[in-house]
């Protein structure tokens, strides 16, 4: 997530002073590219590995600060959640066997990550989205307890102005508000880095967009969120969404969000992309600053343009252009940031590869991308390729044409060329791209994930069936094969294994009743659907009582058959409840207290599961309620 050392309450001074550097760095940065001040002559690649901390029993865990204590490596740091950590690879000259010595970094440095998560009683998970998150571990208690992440969760729900809103729809649909910037901790990446000469900065920052859709269908692997089975990639809409400063109003108007993928070609040079992110984005974050840019220049120092890095940190471009200092020296790169974590090692190399070779060798045509392809294209072909994948149809130099004939008649040949021409070894490069090209025949990560989530679903229950899907990962990441060799994913685990709290079993696929409904449409529910418990709801939503077969048949006794009475006349209104945090135990223990044969689960007042005793027999080792 950036820059750590920001000011946690920014004042009018404080931001002025912030927006002075600022403007100072533009003015350095423009002074180094005009004085060829910035390396042209070496080509570098780096990368940032994000990946998720789970428990004993495959849950977001919330050990990442121990666990990083343990690794005491500088190559980690911390993410916005606690069940997230990140390693910031070194560069390596992109040349020779460059490749293997990254993946041999990669390597060790997640074997330390698991040996450390290993004395903590944590596994580490290369994925997308981790499948066993829930609501529960996107509340505030789950937030990196660092003044960054605070400060930006304030600084944006201030520019928002209300709380963040969600809805995304694929095969299933998520709706759902939320008061923090915690579903952007779903999100995990293995974010790549490629130096870029400056004089060829805008023509591969434009070559970067244009290839941005078929390199995302190739590589998705995060269909599913909080069990529901959204885009391809949910990872795109999520992280748009999570951290959405927009705000709505009656007014038709255009804004920006933070999270884009922008909306023209760019031209000039990274200082005019800079520029115009600067007058488009309002600062929301700022930090002291000692040393002023323009006086370092003057001092024949290479300046390291602290506001420009922490204001661009700021803007998640899916291609973000980046400036940095190395070694005494400056250059300018291009971040890929819209590729997921995983689903191994090798997978993520063969990206890695892919993207590179891409870009390294752009065909002479696609210098001037304004010529050869409209922007909206481009943008579309992104979009189509994270709601689809690797199915996904897209408009490719105005013919249309699918991810897998485009990636295998076209970028995969360019992508050869280009690592050729920057004396990748061909053992590399031929090991790696066949995953590619092995991958457009069979599964990609997302392919597997929704094959197996929708097998698993008809044998077991949703928990389980998450449950089961992170293990067989997990399992398959230590073998290090790619995805497209994946087996079935098996239910081995046993049933219930892993379930501590009521969220975990309860049932979600409710049928409810309004509190004015007639009693007769609530009986025909019931014994159409087998059901012996109702909740029942205002006309808000809220959970107001509780309708079981007992008090129908009573009422039936009273009234005659017809039972042509409202709900509200038969309902209990003493209902007790869970919480989706209950733990399981006590779930039973108050059930068997009580005598009752049901427990509605609430959020805010609001009905969001139900358990019955038939829920809980797996894990009443005692007499269960009658």
């Amino acid at each position: 997530m950036g820059e750590h050392q920001v000011n946690i309450n920014i004042n009018n001074e404080a931001r002025a002073n912030f927006i002075r550097h600022l403007l100072d760095d533009i003015k350095a940065l423009e002074f180094l590219l005009e004085h060829k001040l910035i390396e042209s002559d070496i080509i570098r690649i780096g990368a940032e590995q994000e990946f998720c901390l789970i428990n004993e029993n495959w849950r977001p865990s919330v050990k990442a600060m121990d666990v990083l204590n343990a690794v005491n490596d500088p190559h980690f740091t911390t993410e916005l959640a606690r069940y997230n950590l990140e390693i910031n690879l070194d560069p390596f000259e992109l040349k020779g066997d460059c490749f293997s010595r990254v993946e041999k970094q990669l390597t060790a440095l997640l074997n330390k990550a698991r040996l450390a998560a290993k004395e903590h009683q944590n596994r580490i998970l290369l994925t997308g989205i981790l499948p066993t998150i829930t609501k529960n571990e996107l509340q505030l208690d789950f937030m990196t307890p660092h003044p960054r992440y605070r400060a930006l969760n304030n600084m944006l729900r201030e520019l928002r102005g209300s709380d963040f809103n969600l809805n995304i729809t694929g095969v299933d649909e998520l709706t759902i508000t939320h008061n923090s910037v915690l579903f952007e901790a779903c999100n995990t990446s293995f974010q790549m880095h490629l130096q870029i000469a400056p004089d060829d900065f805008i023509a591969s920052y434009n070559w970067a967009q244009a290839i941005s859709g078929p390199v995302l269908g190739i590589c998705a692997n995060s269909p599913l969120l909080l069990g529901r089975e959204l885009w391809s990639e949910t990872r795109i809409a999520l992280f748009k969404q999570s951290i959405d400063t927009r705000s709505s109003s009656y007014a038709l108007k255009d804004q920006q969000a933070r999270v884009t993928f922008g909306d023209s070609w760019a031209s000039g040079n990274i200082a005019d992309i800079f520029k115009h992110e600067m007058s488009r984005y309002k600062v929301i974050l700022a930090k002291d600053i000692q040393t002023n840019s323009v006086e370092e220049l003057e001092k024949g120092r290479i300046p390291k343009l602290p506001a420009l890095c922490l204001h661009n940190g700021t803007i998640y471009r899916w291609n973000r252009p980046c400036y940095g200092v190395g070694g005494g020296k400056a250059h300018v790169r291009i971040e890929n940031r819209y590729i997921p974590a995983g689903p191994s090692i090798i997978d993520e190399m063969a990206n890695f590869a892919f993207w590179v070779g891409l870009m390294r060798g752009r065909p002479a045509e696609f210098d001037h991308m304004p010529s050869q392809m409209d922007f909206r294209d481009a943008k579309s072909n992104f979009i189509k390729a994270a709601k689809t994948g690797k199915e996904s149809m897209l408009k490719w130099m105005g013919k249309p044409i699918s991810v897998s004939k485009l990636v295998l008649n076209t970028l995969l040949p360019i992508a050869y060329e280009g690592l050729e021409k920057s004396g990748i070894d061909k053992s590399d490069i031929n090991r790696l791209l066949s995953i590619i090209e092995k991958r457009v025949a069979g599964n990609s990560g997302t392919q597997w994930m929704v094959k197996n989530y929708r097998q698993l679903r008809r044998q077991i229950k949703q928990d389980d069936a998450l449950l089961v899907l992170t293990k067989n990962m997990y399992t398959r990441q230590l073998e290090n094969k790619p995805v497209h060799e994946w087996p079935e994913a098996t239910p081995a685990l046993n049933a219930h294994e892993a379930a501590s709290l009521v969220g975990h079993i309860m049932s979600t696929q409710l049928f409810t009743v309004n509190e004015n409904d007639l009693a007769e449409l609530a009986t025909s529910v019931m014994l159409w659907k087998n059901i012996h418990h109702v909740p029942v709801e205002d006309n808000s939503g809220r959970l107001t009582g509780l309708l079981t077969w007992t008090h129908m048949k009573r009422f039936r006794e009273k009234q005659g058959h017809s039972a042509a009475g409202r709900v509200a006349e038969i309902m209990t209104r003493k209902v007790l409840t869970a919480q989706t945090d209950t733990k399981i135990k006590d779930a039973i223990a108050l059930m068997k207290k009580n005598e009752i044969g049901c427990l509605p689960v609430v959020q805010d007042d609001h009905l969001v599961g139900i358990i019955t005793i038939k829920d809980l027999l797996p894990f009443d080792h005692g007499e269960s309620a009658q």
